[in-house]
């Protein structure tokens, strides 16, 4: 499922909600939206059976390709509650929403 960006921003407080960042490490380094997790989308068939099943998980990347990549394979794996930010980052910043550092 896809969402766009004011509507995130809008749940992003919400307690068991997930967002995780799918981008590679050179892109991440110039900002991730606060509060998500960083995982590569080369590295989700390793991690993704750490992400809670019962959890609101929200994926995103540059441009939302590598995130509905991700989305639906979360969705393969039997994960129900799973979506893709619609236009990634770019998407994101043009709704003026920030970033912050990735810790």
């Amino acid at each position: 499922m896809t969402i766009d960006a004011t509507t995130l921003h809008g749940m992003i407080k919400q307690d068991d909600l997930v967002l995780i960042d799918v981008r590679n490490d050179d892109e991440v380094a110039r900002g991730i939206i606060q509060g998500a997790k960083h995982i590569p989308l080369a590295n989700l068939p390793q991690a993704f059976d750490k992400l809670p099943k019962k959890s609101s998980i929200f994926f995103y990347c540059h441009s939302g390709v590598r995130s509905a990549h991700a989305a639906s394979y979360l969705a393969e794996h039997d994960y129900h509650d799973v979506y893709n930010l619609a236009g990634g980052v770019i998407a994101w910043a043009n709704a003026g929403y920030t970033f912050s550092a990735l810790k």
